[in-house]
C-alpha cells in the first residue's frame, strides 16, 4: 500500500537515487532517504506535495545495533490532504552532521536545537545551534545510549534517602 501512496510515487520519480527504503506500518508511511538528499526531498514535499507542517524532528540512537548509529526522523503533515508522512535519514557516528531543515521550515529551529542538545547531532547552516534544554556548561548529550545513567560526574543513585 505504501508503494501506491501519492507522495511515495512522486518521491521515487524525482529522487530515486536518494530513496533508501519505503515502509508502511499500521497505516503510517516512512520513507528513508540519504542524508545528502534530505533538504531537496523536504523542500519538494512542502512546495509540491503540500506537506506544509513539520510536526517534529527527533533522532534514534542505534548504538551497536546498526551500521549507521543515528537515524534522524522528520514527522510531516499535509493540512490540505490530511495526510502524515515520516521521513528518516541515517547518520554515521563518524559524521553526525546533516543540513538544517530551517531553510524549508522555520519551525525546525527549536526542534533541531533539541536534537542537538540531547543527541549531539550537528545541523549545518542552522541559524542558532546552541543548547535549549540543558545548561550551556552541561557535559555530554543525555539521550545518547552511551551517556552515563546518573549523568556526568555524579554519584550512583543509592535508592531512597532516609
Amino acid at each position: 500500500m505504501a508503494e501506491n501512496n501519492r507522495a511515495v510515487v512522486r518521491l521515487k520519480e524525482k529522487f530515486a537515487e536518494s530513496i533508501l527504503d519505503v515502509t508502511e506500518f499500521r497505516g503510517e508511511v516512512t520513507v528513508t532517504v540519504k542524508k545528502d538528499g534530505i533538504i531537496p526531498v523536504l523542500a519538494f514535499l512542502k512546495q509540491s506535495l503540500q506537506y506544509n507542517l513539520l510536526t517534529d524532528v527527533t533522532a534514534v540512537d542505534y548504538l551497536g545495533k546498526k551500521e549507521d548509529r543515528y537515524m534522524l526522523v522528520y514527522q510531516l503533515f499535509s493540512i490540505d490532504n490530511k495526510d502524515r508522512l515520516r521521513i528518516k535519514a541515517p547518520l554515521a557516528e563518524s559524521d553526525g552532521r546533516i543540513q538544517s531543515a530551517t531553510q524549508v521550515w522555520r519551525t525546525a529551529d527549536w526542534l533541531e536545537r533539541e536534537v542537538y542538545d540531547l543527541f549531539g547531532i550537528i545541523f549545518e547552516n542552522h541559524p542558532d545551534l546552541r543548547r535549549i534544554l540543558m545548561t550551556p556548561d552541561w557535559v555530554g548529550h543525555p539521550l545518547r545510549k552511551d551517556y552515563p545513567l546518573q549523568g556526568p560526574d555524579r554519584e550512583p543513585y543509592k535508592g531512597r534517602l532516609s
